[in-house]
């Protein structure tokens, strides 16, 4: 995932991947008991690049998530599905992006998305949320079309990390003040899973931040990643 510039990159290896389920009760006989309506589902979504334009650049890893979520309080419940993939680019993957996600060309050679999976996931969610939205957006809508029917919610930017006290929004360094930690710092799946336990959290005044990016949810929630 590209975040904002000067970001510290978390070591290989150095802490344990936050495993599902991340808020409590899931979708067996303990959730029986949820408000069938209030519960909903999401899809998270990162993707890796050969560099910074969508013009001229491709994904070499696409991640999705399927979340359930509770639309009253903003507490992420569990992961319901996972999709991650590999891509050969048609174009050199950049210096600079191989020293973020560490992927080569040879580690791509003859790989496919599975576009018939990435939209179930998508169909199903009733929006999409990504760190730096405008970024992954402008990569995911030449793959996958359906996906610019949908709703995306920018979880950088949607939520006021500045205001919370926090020096930069940017996924690594928000997830090295709240003590989560990834295996492989700035790859799809990884980070996908860090970012939801990241909006699973909750601030001064016990919300989730999950659920103040929830309020970016209006007739014109799409823009939000433009």
């Amino acid at each position: 995932m590209l975040d904002e510039r000067g970001l510290v990159v978390l070591s290989e290896g150095a802490c344990f991947l936050p495993s599902p389920p991340l808020g409590g009760e899931g979708k067996g006989e303990g959730g029986k008991s949820m408000e069938k309506g209030n519960v909903r589902q999401a899809c998270f979504l990162d993707v890796e690049t050969t560099g910074l334009s969508a013009r001229t650049e491709e994904v070499v890893e696409l991640a999705v998530c399927m979340f359930d979520f509770k639309r009253d309080s903003g507490e992420i419940i569990q992961v319901v599905d996972t999709y991650v993939g590999l891509r050969e680019p048609g174009v050199p993957i950049s210096a600079a992006a191989a020293r973020v996600h560490g992927l080569r060309l040879e580690d791509l050679c003859g790989k496919r998305l599975d576009h018939g999976r990435v939209e179930k996931i998508i169909q199903t969610a009733d929006f999409i949320v990504a760190h730096n939205a405008r970024f992954d957006r402008s990569f995911v809508s030449k793959l996958i079309p359906l996906s610019e029917k949908k709703q995306w919610l920018c979880s950088m930017s949607g939520v006021d990390w500045y205001g919370k006290g926090f020096s930069s929004r940017g996924l690594q360094n928000l997830l090295m003040s709240h003590g989560i930690c990834t295996k492989r710092a700035h790859r799809a799946e990884d980070d996908v899973r860090a970012a939801l336990t990241l909006l699973g959290k909750r601030g001064h005044d016990g919300r989730t931040y999950f659920a103040e990016l929830l309020r970016c949810i209006t007739a014109e929630a799409a823009n939000i990643a433009r």
